[in-house]
Parts: structure tokens; sequence; C-alpha cells
């Protein structure tokens, strides 16, 4: 058991280590220190369904159904070009606000729609929780250990990044920084919009 779910973490923590469109969201969030906990437990509880579903078999079914892929490809490469198209705005007119509670913080509903929709329109999301982890899975000794490990890395990764982003606050204190921050944000959000309309 302690060995399935040592995998299934290590598998889990590599595949969302690399920086993504939902990962630099939790980023911005956390640098800005704006609604840190409900957004990593959105996109811990978010990991945790999809592979969840992965381990269940919902994998062999997402791949039957001919439609799914491109739907959810187009869609989100649609919101990633929106999103960055926002980012990059925004850093043209100088970075959005610096510190939360200056009249600029958008509300709970507003950020929590967007990091869903960063999560579910990312078909790469539906490849890496439920397609690839759920294939290991069905290697492993015990599934279920498995799958654990795997959320249990989510969480530990999603929380890490929000709530250890602060450490990184005195670097972002100039509007220089956030201008180039969002810029990043953007450029990271159409390439990987990019790479989805080519696939």
């Amino acid at each position: 058991m302690i060995q399935s779910a040592t995998a299934g973490f290590a598998l889990g923590f590599s595949l969302i280590l690399a920086i993504g469109a939902q990962n630099a969201f939790v980023l911005r969030q956390g640098l800005r220190r704006e609604y840190v906990f409900a957004v990593c437990l959105t996109c811990a509880v978010s990991d945790a369904i999809l592979i969840a579903a992965g381990v269940a078999g919902f994998g062999a079914l997402a791949r039957s159904v001919p439609w799914f892929e491109p739907v959810m490809r187009f869609g989100g490469a649609g919101f990633l070009i929106w999103y960055g198209w926002i980012s990059l705005r925004s850093a043209w007119r100088g970075g959005r606000a610096l510190e939360a509670g200056n009249g600029d913080r958008p509300g709970l509903a507003r950020v929590l729609s967007t990091v869903l929709a960063l999560t579910w329109l990312n078909p790469h999301v539906y490849l890496d929780t439920v397609v690839l982890i759920g294939s290991v899975s069905s290697q492993a000794q015990d599934r279920l250990a498995f799958g654990i490990g795997a959320m249990v890395a989510s969480f530990v990764f999603f929380f890490s990044l929000g709530f250890g982003a602060r450490l990184l606050a005195p670097y972002f204190a100039r509007p220089r920084a956030w201008q180039l921050f969002e810029t990043g944000i953007g450029l990271t959000m159409w390439a990987i919009a990019l790479k989805l309309l080519l696939m």
C-alpha cells in the first residue's frame, strides 16, 4: 500500500510541477494574497475528482467519445487566448492591483469561475489525470492507494504554491515586476493555446 501511494504521489506531483495556465493563476493569487485558500482548495479538489475518475476507469470512456477531445481542446484554447489578452492588456496598462484591497480586487465568484475554467477547460488536465494516472494506476498493486497518493500530491503542490508565493512578494513590490509577471502569464496562456490548436 505504501509503495503504491508513494508511486502515485511521485507521478501526480511530476505531472503538475510544470508551469501552466492553472499554476500561473495560483501563483498570481498567492502573490496578491487574494482568496488563496479557496483557489488552492478548488484546484486540489478538482484534481482529486479527475484522479478518482481516472482510477475508476473513466479514461477509456473519455477516449471512446469522439467529440470530447476536440470540444475541450478548442474551448480551452479560446479561453486561454482571452485570458492571455486580459493579462497582456493589464501589463500594458501598468499591471493589475499591486496590493489587495485597493478597489481593484475581483470578487470570489469571479476568481473561482476563472480557476474552474482554467482547470476544467484544459484538455491536458484530462490527459494527465483521467487518462495517464488512470492507466498507470491499473498496473499498481493497490489502485486506491495509488490514487490517494496522487491526490495528496495535488493538495501538497497547490497549497505550497499558493501560500509559498508570499515569499516572492518582496520582488513584486515594484510595478515593473508586476508588468513583467503579467506579460509572462499572458504569453504563457497564448503559447498553451497555440499548442492546443496545433495538436
